[in-house]
């Protein structure tokens, strides 16, 4: 059950069409389909689709099944880092979805994976087999997925006692003056905009980024990140809390930037772990893709110029 307290509304609008404004995993069909099934109420009350909510209202969704389907395997090419009968560590490219939601079952990551893998852990359901840990959509770089129960249940426990160590590389806006540095915030979801997550103290969670720079330039800096917790959309929010969002985030970033990023210019460049079964420490690397590269190249070259 979600509950959510309205407090941004310029005047009064359809409930359906706010929800689907607020909620990132939830189509507007969807919404519409758990109304009619008496599963969103508002102040207490079962509502229609076209009654309308103003602040002050607490909107109310009650459990639901997020899918009712099972993800289809898929022929998607995979940049596959490393594979055994445990784990499969991929690269993953700019504009996959990790794994299906409402209104979005295919060509997903998990779709990629059941062709190529046919059998993954069951610990999630079925919409998101073997997915033990998620990169945003245009994120890059390293994601490991898991075959088994075993290994799934290795692999969260890793990350919750933050023996899975994840680092990112970056590029933000301005010039960040210390060489390194940590972010120690909490992050819950936005107030304003259930869409997005923020730095806050109401239902959050704590939040630890470690960054190290890499390189100035004269708009931008270049860094390490290093997650010692792993909160949704953690290094987005946090950069964005101190000043230097990553350049092209249209989410959290700032609306005059570079273009042609297509999306936040963010990798997870390097992955590692204990192996499941051989209890073996491994590391993995994703080299930096195509148009970061360009994108750095394009800068020094300006500079220089």
């Amino acid at each position: 059950m979600e509950e959510i307290k309205i407090v941004d509304l310029d005047s009064a609008l359809r409930v359906d069409k706010y929800l689907n404004n607020v909620q990132d995993e939830l189509s507007r069909s969807f919404i519409q389909q758990l109304i009619d099934e008496g599963k969103i109420l508002i102040n207490g009350n079962i509502c229609k689709s076209n009654t309308k909510v103003k602040n002050g209202d607490i909107i109310t969704i009650l459990d639901y099944e997020l899918v009712s389907i099972d993800a289809k395997p898929e022929n998607i090419p995979l940049d596959i880092i490393y594979e055994d009968h445990d784990i499969i560590v991929i690269n993953k490219p700019k504009g996959m979805v990790v794994h299906p939601s409402v209104g979005n079952y295919e060509h997903t990551l998990v779709n990629a994976l059941l062709y190529h893998c046919h059998d993954l852990s069951g610990i999630n359901g079925k919409i998101r087999p073997g997915i033990v840990h998620r990169i945003d959509k245009d994120t890059t770089g390293c994601i490991v997925a898991c075959k088994n129960d075993k290994a799934h249940e290795a692999i969260a426990a890793q990350l919750a006692d933050k023996t899975c160590h994840r680092e990112y590389i970056a590029l933000v806006e301005g010039i960040i003056e210390h060489n390194s540095g940590t972010i120690d915030a909490p992050i819950g979801r936005d107030n304003k905009d259930r869409k997005k997550m923020a730095v806050t103290e109401i239902n959050s969670k704590e939040a630890i980024t470690h960054f190290d720079v890499i390189e100035r330039f004269k708009n931008y800096t270049l860094i390490k990140c290093k997650l010692e917790t792993g909160r949704t959309h953690q290094i987005r929010v946090h950069m964005q809390f101190i000043g230097h969002p990553i350049v092209g985030d249209i989410v959290y970033g700032r609306k005059k930037t570079l273009k042609d990023t297509q999306g936040q210019v963010l990798h997870a460049y390097k992955l590692e772990l204990i192996h499941p079964t051989t209890l073996q420490k491994m590391s993995f690397e994703a080299p930096l893709p195509t148009y970061f590269q360009e994108l750095l190249a394009k800068i020094r070259s300006e500079e220089n110029a």
